[in-house]
Parts: structure tokens; C-alpha cells; sequence
């Protein structure tokens, strides 16, 4: 007696050791309808064609043949656009056989029964029995066909899914990895379509996909079917949410809430079945596709399924427009970052060398080649080449596109604290600033290799270097009794430097994420009505588009941004420096000029705590202080530590500490600690009065080296002059150690020095300095050469 042959089978009834019958994706849905379901996760019913069913088929057919036959010719040498047309023809003008036919037919009858609608409309979708393996991911390679109604419709569809195995780049990628092509088998997933075409759909990741940072999961959306954003065709929303937090229902502890384009939408085809794709009105491109509520529940549910697999997971997601619900809709293991080596940090050698073209202050330690691309403007960014060494004079917050383009950047103007070192520092792409004259110099189109990994200097050489490219391993670096943490600026860069062995952030700047993130003057959104700027009032009013408050765009931005670079080092210490801004650079935010004085010398001007309780400024640092308080209470980065920068005098400090108890950050409440920066003298010399209004000092070397000799810190003519590690900043430095030490009140220093300088990053250590901010791309050199000394001065005790 022949043996029954299982062709169809519920969902309910399937689970993850299913994969070799259900393929990947449909095995999935049904450990998640089993074992999750119970635990609040929504996930539409249907069933699924058997392995078995596909073979009944290839067998009914003679398809196996077929499929030698071309394999063979395609082996011979025919292309792959040859070969797989006529197997997918083959298979499309086969039969299905009648006990196949008659399974999907009934099961497709009992499912629209049990939905309570006739004929209900479903998705088929493909689902490799191989699929989703963490060696094997066949996703995206088989077909999917939406919005199918009518039993002879999804049988058709479940055909077409068969044929869809032998789609050229399924063919192509078993081919590389070595996989029969017989040896696979395909099931044919048929569930109720969600009627996200009337709400929205979209992707989560439960793991950072850029950087492999495992504490965030990441939410994108978009209007319509989810096809839109899985085949990037849209400009989605972004979600990025701090999980640790999840757990507590009182928080909201989404660190980024970006708005997409998306510009079109795909939805039912109302002429008849399948798809179409509609262009978004005007509101839905200004409106995000969840709100915060929902953002949070599809996040918990990410984190229940994560939990589940062990391993992090790539779902995908639908909200029905009918009923307002949110459904998962697939989940499969993420199989790029989760894989990444996260121990490994590189280092750079050049093995040739040559005459340079130019020179200039080196930023990172890395070495790149490529073609000069120069610009003169931002809005020429269509003219850029990915790979190629940007050469401009100087860059702002506008320029960030297209320097996470580039192979390397290089600038006519600027020091080490200038936007194109800080940020190049934070993307990782090494960098050459203040040349004077790359622009002039270097040939658009040449070939040229940019060198950062010859010390303090940097060059630019004409051709293609060899050069050696060396692997750090992280877990080999020694541990410090000096607390080691980093300067971070940039949220965008946050989570690239998570793998480093710091405790934290000794200097988070306020002002560039307003910059880059928030981009408007404070007091332009809390005085709107006195901006005379049209253009700018136009700009804001873009800006700031579904905001009932003006402030709140501010603020949310704000927040969200601190709070993404507190969530990377959580829940070590993140010391958020409130704004330093000049006057000038305040006036170059939008509708600035309007509030902002002109000053011959803003360096020494009205900036820092003068502007806090000032009534020209107090309004604009109440929106700052409600950004940190919603940071901090409503998101939940209780690690964020607050720091004020510029402190003049005594009196102005216990000015600023009222303001901001006034607007809801008062010290030692809510665990708040509250520091100051060291870099003007008078920090110093009345430094034992400032222990007892603040929770710590952190030494500014760039100020205080400045003020300390009188130089101006942005003056090329006397850049020579301009150096930390002269006897009278050091003097400084000591005699605040020794006052503030004997307040019990720590001192760190978050200055350039001691990245650039290892002698000056001894010195600190030998004084009893609590801890050293460095940036990123330095505390893998500067590490061992702090623990030494350590060493050294324990020999000696």
C-alpha cells in the first residue's frame, strides 16, 4: 500500500524543526504561531505546501530532467539568462497534479472559512527548504505574489512559487555555494494578506545593521505592502529603539524617530489582483508611519522573538489598515553582523613610499586610495564617486552625505577641532585637514593615496601606495586604573565605536547635534513671530511640519540624538556637554542672524554658561534642558551626566545651577550629576569653590591652553605656538588636580591632547589625572602606553 504523502499543512501545526519540510520562512511563522502566540505576537494564519508536495510535482512532470539538462548546458558554458527562462517555462507549463491541485484548493476553502470571508485575498510566498540556514540564506531569491484571491488563483500562484526557484539569481548563488540544484525543494507559504496597502509595512532588525551593536533594534517603515522597503524602493522611516529599557513600561526608549520620503506606496490593484505602485500624498510623506506606542509594542515583540531564537533576528511587519493592528508577518536569523568579528580593531602600515603632494594635520591612522573628486559647494554632491578622496576647503553639517561616500577627505582650512576632523574621526574615513592649498594642488580625476598613519602629519601622494593594513585584537588591551573613555560627537557615528574598551563618554558636544540633527536657533522656534527672515520662516515651517509646538521638534531631536549616544555606552557614565556655540556659529543656524550679536572675538565672547540665565538666551536653554530631562526620565539614559561649559566665575555657576533647577535639572535629584568644564584660569584658581557646586572637572586642554597663553586657537600664524604640553598649561593642570582631589572630586580631561600627544597622556597619569576622553580612533595606541605608566609608577611606590 502506498504511503500517504502529506501535501499541505496549517501553519499552527508547523514549527522550527520544520525547515526541511516548510523551507526556512514558513517553519518560522509556525514556531511563532505556536510557541508566541500566548505571549500577545500577532501572526496572520495560512498554510503551506509541503517539500513533498514540490517533488509530487517535479515528478508528475519530468521536470527533473529538464532541470539537468540545463544545468548541464549552463556548466557547458551557456549564461544563466539562457538557462533559467527555460526551466521557469518548463515548470510554468507543467500540470499540477489533481490530489496537489485538490489539497491547496480545500485547505485555501477552510482558511477563507475560518477568516469569514469568500475567497479571501492571501500572499503566496516562496519558502526554500534550505532557506534562512546561518550558512545558507536563500531570502529574496524565490517569488511572492500579493493579493491573490480564488482557489484556482493561489493554485496557480503556488505553480508560479515552484518555478521561482529557479529564478537566475537562485541559480547563481547554489551555485557558488555548491548546493544541488535537485537537492532543494520548494514550499509555497499561502497566508491572510494583512491590508498593510491601507496602513503601512515595513523591516526590524533586532541588531544594529551597520555596526553589529546588539543593544538596539532597528524599525523601518513605510505606506503600503512591505515590498516597498524589502526591495528598497522607498525612503522608509526609521525606529531605532534602546532594548535594554523595553523591559520598563514606563519609558519610551526610542533613540531615533527619523522621517522618510517614501514616496510611493504599493497597494492592491483595485482592477483586479496583484499590485500597483501609487505615488504618497503630501501628508503621508510628512507624517511617520507609527507612532510611539506602536513603535514600542513592535519593539518588545522584536525582543520576544530574539529571545525565542537566540540569535538576532531580520521580521518583517504589517499594520492593517481595517483594524489598526500590527502583525509579524516573517522572521528569519540575521546573518551579516551577527557574524562580524567584534574583536578586531586595524591599524595601517604604508610599505612604499613617494614625493607628497600636500600636507596637512593627519585625522585617524588609516590609509585609502582613490580618484579627486573636488567640490566646491555641498549641492554638488551628485558629482561625487563613491570611493573617492573628497578635496574642499571646508565642511559643515551638509557635507556629512557625502563624506560617508568617501575614501578619504581633504580640506584647505581647519585644525583638529574643525567639523571635517571631528566627523571624519567618527566615520572612520581618514582625513587631511588645514593643507592651505589641496584645492589648488591636486587634479581632479588623479589617482592619489592619502596617508594618516605617519603621525601628526598627513599626505597625499600621487598614484596607488601599497600599504599594510594590521588586525588590534581589542580583548589583548590592557586594563587602567585610569578610567579610559571617548569624545563623541556625531549620533549618526555613535554605535560604530561600541566594540572599544571604553567606560564611557567623557564629552558629548550639544552643538553639533543641534547642528547636524536639529539644524534651527532655539530662540527662532520660542521667537518665531520675530524671525524676518521669510526664507528661513519658510524652512522652519518645513522643518517642523506636524508639530502642534515648534519647541517640541526641537526638543524631541534633540533628546533623541543625546540619547542615541548615551544607549552605545549604556550604562556607563555619558557627560552631554550643554551647547558650547560661538556667536558666529549661532548665527549660521537657521534663523539665527535675527538673535545673534556680532562680536570681534566670539571665542571670548557671550558663549557657554554667560548665555544660560541670560534673558537674551535663557528661553533657547530651557528647550536644551527639557531636551536632557526627556533624555534622561521619559527615554531612560539615566547615565547621561550634564556638563557646563565656559563657567567664568563662582557666581555665574550658582546662576546656571538655578536655571536649570528651575527647568527641572536640579543636582543629585533623579541621580543627576552635574559637571564642569576646566578651561578658563579662573576654573582653577577658585577651583576648591567650584568642587562644592559641581559633581566633577573636566579639563578643556583646547581653552585653557588658549586663555592660559593668550594664543587664539584658530589662528594658522600662530598654530607653532599653540601647544598643551607647555609648562604653564601643565603647571595649571597639577595645581587643579591637587585642589580638587582634596574635595574628593574627580578630574578628567576631554581635551585633544592626550590622543595626539603619548607624553601627554603620561604626564596626566603620572599627576593622578580620574579619567582621559580620547577619541575614538585612538585609545587602542594610547591604552597601553597609560597602562606602562601605570606600571611604572607602582615600581616606584
Amino acid at each position: 500500500m502506498e504511503m500517504q504523502v502529506e501535501l499541505v499543512r496549517w501553519l499552527e501545526d508547523a514549527d522550527r524543526d520544520d525547515v526541511p519540510t516548510l523551507g526556512g520562512k514558513n517553519a518560522s511563522l509556525g514556531e511563532m504561531i505556536q510557541r508566541l502566540g500566548a505571549k500577545g505576537i500577532a501572526v496572520p494564519e495560512g498554510f503551506a505546501t509541503t517539500a513533498d508536495a514540490y517533488r509530487r510535482f517535479v515528478e508528475a512532470n519530468g521536470l527533473a530532467e529538464v532541470v539537468r539538462h540545463h544545468i548541464d548546458e549552463l556548466h557547458d558554458g551557456r549564461r544563466v539568462h539562457e538557462v533559467g527562462p527555460r526551466i521557469r517555462e518548463a515548470f510554468e507549463a507543467a500540470t499540477m497534479p489533481d490530489d496537489l491541485a485538490e489539497a491547496v484548493r480545500t485547505t485555501y476553502a477552510g482558511l477563507s472559512e475560518r477568516v469569514g470571508r469568500d475567497d479571501v485575498d492571501v500572499a503566496v510566498r516562496s519558502s526554500a527548504t534550505a532557506e534562512d540556514l546561518p550558512d545558507a540564506s536563500f531570502a529574496g531569491q524565490q517569488a511572492s505574489f500579493l493579493n491573490v484571491s480564488g482557489a484556482d488563483e493561489v493554485v496557480a500562484a503556488v505553480q508560479r512559487c515552484f518555478a521561482s526557484l529557479f529564478t537566475d539569481r537562485a541559480i547563481i548563488y547554489r551555485e557558488e555555494q555548491g548546493f544541488g540544484h535537485l537537492e532543494i525543494a520548494l514550499s509555497a507559504g499561502v497566508q491572510r494578506m494583512v491590508r498593510s496597502d491601507l496602513a503601512g509595512a515595513g523591516v526590524a532588525f533586532t541588531i544594529d545593521t551597520e555596526t553589529g551593536f546588539d543593544q538596539v533594534l532597528v524599525i523601518d517603515g513605510a505606506w503600503g505592502l512591505g515590498e516597498s522597503v524589502v526591495a528598497g524602493e522607498v525612503d522608509p522611516d526609521t525606529y531605532v529603539v534602546f532594548k535594554p529599557l523595553l523591559t520598563d513600561t514606563t519609558l519610551r526608549p526610542i533613540v531615533t524617530k527619523q522621517r522618510g520620503a517614501k514616496e510611493v506606496k504599493i497597494v492592491y490593484d483595485e482592477a483586479g489582483q496583484g499590485t500597483i505602485s501609487l505615488s504618497t500624498s503630501a501628508e503621508e510623506r510628512s507624517s511617520f508611519v507609527l507612532d510611539d506606542d506602536e513603535i514600542l509594542t513592535l519593539a518588545r515583540w522584536c525582543v520576544t522573538i530574539e529571545d525565542h531564537y537566540g540569535v538576532p533576528m531580520d521580521i518583517e511587519w504589517a499594520k492593517d489598515g481595517h483594524t489598526g493592528e500590527l502583525f509579524i508577518v516573517q522572521a528569519r536569523p540575521e546573518t551579516v553582523q551577527s557574524r562580524a568579528d567584534a574583536g578586531v580593531l586595524s591599524t595601517y602600515r604604508l610599505t612604499e613610499s613617494g614625493e607628497p603632494l600636500v600636507d596637512g594635520l593627519a585625522i585617524g591612522d588609516a590609509i585609502a586610495s582613490g580618484p579627486v573628486v573636488r567640490l566646491e559647494s555641498a549641492a554638488d554632491g551628485h558629482r561625487f564617486t563613491d570611493g573617492g578622496v573628497l578635496v574642499t576647503g571646508m565642511t559643515d553639517p551638509d557635507w556629512v552625505p557625502i563624506m560617508k561616500r568617501a575614501a578619504a577627505i581633504v580640506t584647505d582650512h581647519g585644525g583638529r577641532t574643525a567639523h571635517a576632523a571631528i566627523v571624519s574621526r567618527e566615520l572612520g574615513v581618514p582625513a587631511l585637514v588645514g593643507t592651505s592649498d589641496a584645492t589648488r594642488v591636486l587634479r581632479e580625476g588623479e589617482v592619489v593615496t592619502v596617508s594618516c598613519a605617519e603621525g601628526d602629519r598627513g599626505y597625499v601622494y600621487p598614484g596607488v601606495l601599497t600599504f599594510e593594513r594590521d588586525e588590534v585584537d581589542l580583548s589583548s588591551l590592557p586594563t587602567t586604573r585610569t578610567r579610559i573613555m571617548m569624545n563623541l560627537a556625531s549620533p549618526a557615528a555613535a554605535f560604530r565605536w561600541w566594540r572599544l574598551p571604553a567606560q564611557g563618554i567623557g564629552l558629548a558636544r550639544i552643538e553639533f547635534i543641534i547642528n547636524s540633527h536639529v539644524g534651527v536657533h532655539p530662540l527662532a522656534l520660542t521667537r518665531y513671530d520675530e524671525v524676518d527672515d521669510l526664507e528661513a520662516r519658510r524652512r522652519i515651517d518645513k522643518l517642523t511640519a506636524g508639530y502642534a509646538d515648534r519647541t517640541d521638534y526641537f526638543v524631541n531631536r534633540l533628546a533623541r540624538g543625546v540619547a542615541r549616544i548615551a544607549a552605545s555606552r549604556y550604562p556607563d557614565p555619558v557627560i552631554v556637554r550643554m551647547s558650547d556655540f560661538k556667536t558666529n556659529e549661532y548665527a549660521d543656524l537657521l534663523g539665527g542672524r535675527t538673535f545673534e550679536p556680532e562680536e570681534d572675538n566670539p571665542m571670548i565672547g557671550f558663549r557657554g554658561a554667560s548665555r544660560y540665565y541670560s534673558e537674551h538666551y535663557r528661553d533657547g536653554f530651557a528647550l536644551e534642558c527639557r531636551a536632557m530631562k526627556k533624555a534622561r526620565e521619559e527615554i531612560g539614559l539615566t547615565n547621561i551626566k550634564l556638563m557646563i561649559p565656559f563657567v567664568r566665575t563662582v557666581w555665574e555657576a550658582d546662576r546656571v545651577l538655578e536655571v536649570m533647577a528651575e527647568n527641572g535639572l536640579a543636582r543629585g535629584e533623579a541621580g543627576l550629576e552635574i559637571y564642569m568644564m576646566a578651561e578658563v584660569p579662573s576654573n582653577i584658581t577658585m577651583a576648591e569653590e567650584f568642587a562644592q557646586r559641581f559633581d566633577g572637572f573636566s579639563i578643556g586642554s583646547n581653552d585653557l591652553t588658549q586663555l592660559e597663553l593668550g594664543i587664539d586657537r584658530d589662528s594658522g600664524r600662530l598654530a607653532e605656538l599653540f601647544d598643551e604640553r607647555n609648562e604653564a598649561v601643565t603647571r595649571r593642570i597639577v595645581e587643579l588636580l591637587d585642589k580638587a582631589h582634596r574635595h574628593d572630586t574627580p578630574v578628567g580631561i576631554c581635551g585633544q591632547g592626550p590622543s595626539d600627544h603619548p607624553e601627554f597622556a603620561a604626564f596626566l597619569v603620572r599627576h593622578g589625572i580620574d579619567s582621559m576622553s580620547l577619541n575614538p580612533d585612538s585609545i587602542a595606541t594610547v591604552i597601553p602606553r597609560i597602562a606602562e605608566v601605570e606600571r611604572e609608577l607602582d615600581a616606584t611606590r
